[in-house]
């Protein structure tokens, strides 16, 4: 039962990780984009590719499979978001993510094949390590890691407030001169960055897999939604709480019940905190 507990919070921590690429991405554009999940595949693939096919150590692949997820979350905001928001204030931009996301998980498939391949180690260990084993260590630290490098960025810097100052009222940002599309640009590559982050650390247990994206889009969102939007500590526990109850319930009753019980406990929260665990309610004045 350990071993489960630990594939779960492990599998949570990627979750998670895909929740708060989400909350980046929706501080500076109230968007939800359908292609976060996808930013994780591409760093689990490409970061794959660069170690095993083109044979770079581990610390040459890493920065590159970043920038491979920074500019496709750029590349996001610039071809899905920036004219749909010009447009219209309408959830138009559902369309044009979950339209690209296609094309890129189509794209990566038909380059990088629609089996799922191995990971390649990123550090020397013995393969019977067990629970201790990195491929269940690296996404937990990365994510924690990550949570409080998102903290430290809004408390601490200048483009951190710039994304808070969006996310309170983005026609009161322009106004007092802050370039908005360029900072909504940023928080896309920096979601990127960040998801691709997650899909490399975590690649030994998902093994690089063009379909990921999907799967991590829909789990990171139900994850996103228990824990609160806009509240990294929500997606850290709405992220741990969900990969615990998918692998116990996969374990129990099967794995191809897994989605079920997933959208089953979003309904249940929804129901009784729409807002989320360690979301705010909003109130509107009228």
């Amino acid at each position: 039962m350990l071993g489960v507990i630990v594939t779960g919070l492990a599998i949570g921590a990627l979750y998670a990780a895909t929740a708060l690429a989400y909350n980046v991405m929706y501080s500076t554009s109230k968007v939800l984009s359908v292609t976060t999940g996808h930013l994780a595949m591409l760093g689990g693939v490409f970061g794959a590719w660069f170690v095993t096919a083109l044979g770079w150590p581990p610390l040459l692949a890493l920065p590159a499979a970043l920038v491979v997820g920074a500019f496709a979350g750029w590349l996001t905001d610039v071809i899905a978001i920036r004219r749909v928001l010009k447009r219209s204030d309408e959830h138009l931009w559902l369309l044009s993510t979950l339209a690209l996301a296609t094309i890129v998980q189509q794209g990566v498939g038909l380059w990088w094949g629609t089996e799922p391949k191995p990971f390649p180690r990123l550090l020397p260990q013995d393969f019977s390590s067990g629970i201790a084993d990195q491929k269940y260590w690296l996404p937990i630290a990365t994510t924690v890691l990550m949570a409080l490098a998102l903290e430290l960025f809004y408390r601490r810097t200048l483009y951190g407030k710039l994304f808070i100052a969006m996310s309170e009222d983005t026609f009161a940002a322009r106004a007092r001169g802050i370039e908005t599309d360029r900072i909504r640009s940023t928080s896309f590559a920096i979601a990127g960055a960040l998801g691709a982050l997650a899909g490399f650390a975590a690649g030994q247990l998902t093994f690089a897999f063009f379909a990921l994206g999907l799967t991590l889009t829909l789990n990171g969102f139900i994850a996103l939604a228990v824990g609160g939007l806009g509240s990294n500590v929500g997606a850290l526990v709405g992220g741990a709480a969900l990969g615990l109850l998918n692998t116990i319930s996969a374990n129990l009753i099967g794995g191809e019940y897994q989605n079920t019980v997933s959208v089953g406990a979003l309904m249940l929260i929804l129901l009784l905190k729409p807002e989320g665990i360690f979301g705010a309610r909003n109130v509107r004045p009228v």
